[in-house]
């Protein structure tokens, strides 16, 4: 899978997102950290999440205002 990939130089990070995915948004050290982490996020956002292999008595569900 090809992404278009936006990334701007923040005082001593580079931050990565992508419009072509969602929520995609992450950081780095250097250009190549924030390459990878961001192929990373966008891998982890393209996985089904099996909601039953989460811990029953550990999940904590709420509302926040934002």
């Amino acid at each position: 899978m090809k992404i278009q990939a936006s990334f701007v130089k923040d005082g001593k990070w580079w931050v990565a997102w992508s419009d072509d995915v969602p929520g995609a948004l992450t950081q780095g050290a250097t250009l190549k950290e924030a390459r990878e982490n961001l192929a990373d996020a966008v891998r982890m956002i393209r996985e089904p999440i099996d909601l039953s292999k989460l811990p029953k008595g550990k999940v904590v569900i709420e509302q926040l205002e934002v």
